[in-house]
């Protein structure tokens, strides 16, 4: 990292399994990390969650002040961005109409009575309209960890529940999501596009982006990140990227 052609510009983040463990707040030490990242090189964020979840997992466990100009949040996979001048400002929304939003939950329905998963315990709504996505948790919006990572951790139901629901809905696309759920966006968004999008928005070409996740494999909602030419590093939970961020602030500072 010594030309600037080759220094990052930008490190990107996924939120769920990489900054917090999933539904939970960023913790104390991560927030700190995250204030010393953001002295040397701009930060995004970018996920599946909706706005709320921004607000809960991230925002509620970060200091306020003005280095958050030099952070960029993108909920529902880069379908909205939103920047700090003195309060978070909602830039761009490419949300679903109503018209949208009933046809992919009815068709849901639809291949989730084909699917017929066994699902013996729902812990909060299965289906959540986040906007510009149409997210299914199978255990509820409120499973804990311990039973999420139980569920389906071949991803085999999930793969079957985005092949029956696909030809249903062809103006939309379905995508596996985190670890018992699936993401219905319109065609071409994903984090790829999200991306490309902070690519526009920040003047930053995505080839001077480090992109961080948990789900970087082939089939995980990190992997599109990896066809815009940013360099991958993928993490197993909150801890690794700890030390991820350390290496870059040691190597920037």
């Amino acid at each position: 990292m010594t030309s600037d052609k080759a220094q990052p510009a930008l490190v990107v983040f996924d939120l769920d399994g990489t900054l917090a463990q999933s539904k939970r707040a960023v913790d104390p030490e991560m927030a700190a990390l995250l204030v010393r990242l953001v002295s040397v090189v701009r930060v995004a964020v970018i996920s599946g969650g909706a706005w709320p979840q921004f607000e809960q997992q991230l925002l509620g466990g970060l200091p306020g002040g003005d280095w958050l100009k030099r952070v960029s949040l993108m909920p529902t996979c880069g379908a909205e961005f939103y920047r700090y001048e003195g309060v978070w400002t909602r830039v761009y929304s490419e949300r679903f109409t109503e018209a949208e939003r009933d046809h992919i939950i009815a068709a849901l329905h639809k291949a989730l009575e084909v699917c017929a998963f066994d699902i013996p315990q729902i812990w909060g709504p299965q289906i959540e309209d986040r906007g510009g996505q149409i997210t299914y948790s199978a255990l509820g919006q409120h499973a804990p960890i311990e039973a999420k990572s139980l569920w389906d951790p071949d991803m085999v139901k999930r793969r079957k529940l985005v092949e029956v629901l696909g030809p249903m809905i062809p103006d939309a696309f379905a995508r596996l999501g985190g670890a018992t759920s699936i993401d219905v966006t319109r065609p071409g968004i994903d984090k790829a596009y999200g991306l490309r999008q902070l690519e526009a928005l920040l003047d930053t070409p995505c080839e001077r982006m480090i992109f961080v996740g948990d789900a970087l494999f082939p089939g995980g909602n990190d992997y599109p990140a990896i066809s815009t030419g940013a360099r991958p590093i993928a993490v197993h939970d909150p801890e690794q990227t700890k030390r991820v961020i350390e290496a870059i602030c040691a190597c920037l500072e």
